[in-house]
């Protein structure tokens, strides 16, 4: 498969993720009673990615996200000249799904222009503090990698990495949505931060730097245990 197939592949693929995760908390979180809350936009976060492996995953391999792009040539399987085309396709695919969930939600009466951007100290759902929203993001970054190694490896049950990934994304939402709304993903906080503007952009430096650093550390964790002696 070309390399050019490939990058719109994860381009729709991140659309994806950041439509129907950012699109869920835009649109569906908060409705008194009948909404999704924490819990499910979790889930959507996870279904997300669930649907794209199957859909993509034999074409692109479904990275949809700069970080694991970035951890999975640490970890010895991408290539690294072919980075750049990825990570340039998976920021177009978010600032797209970016501009839709707006275009929508601007249609209802009272929207404030948020696009479950992601932040720290005032800017953070709870309020949680710079160091606080680094180390959360390096560790669910880490452990998101060291799972995806794990669950694409050749000697893993074939056929369910899609699932393990799925539950883990949706795992980290659990945990990591009240302190920094959950990257993970450069590329997703990078779609709704720059139409945003304001403290969202200028907090977005952290939510490229810990979940790079945190895939890296995943990725090289998981070809540390599994090497055979």
């Amino acid at each position: 498969m070309s390399l050019t197939k490939r990058s719109v592949a994860e381009l729709i693929g991140t659309f994806w993720l950041v439509l129907g995760g950012c699109g869920s908390a835009v649109l569906a979180a908060g409705i008194p009673d009948l909404g999704l809350g924490y819990l499910g936009v979790s889930f959507a976060f996870g279904l997300t990615v669930v649907t794209m492996a199957y859909a993509i995953g034999h074409i692109s391999g479904c990275h949809l996200n700069p970080a694991v792009s970035i951890g999975l040539v640490a970890g010895g399987r991408f290539k690294a000249s072919e980075l750049p085309h990825y990570i340039i396709a998976q920021v177009l695919g978010a600032i797209l799904a970016a501009l839709l969930i707006r275009t929508i939600a601007s249609g209802a009466e009272g929207f404030s222009g948020g696009l479950a951007s992601n932040g720290f100290g005032i800017h953070s759902p709870h309020g949680y503090s710079m160091m606080a929203a680094l180390v959360t993001e390096i560790a669910m970054t880490a452990m998101f990698l060291f799972i995806i190694m794990g669950a694409t490896d050749k000697r893993a049950p074939a056929g369910l990495a899609p699932l393990a990934i799925g539950f883990t994304l949706t795992l980290i939402h659990m945990i990591s949505i009240p302190v920094t709304n959950t990257s993970v993903n450069p590329a997703r906080s990078t779609g709704p931060a720059l139409l945003e503007g304001g403290i969202a952009l200028s907090q977005l430096w952290l939510f490229w730097l810990a979940p790079i650093i945190g895939a890296v550390i995943g990725a090289l964790l998981y070809n540390f245990v599994s090497k055979e002696d």
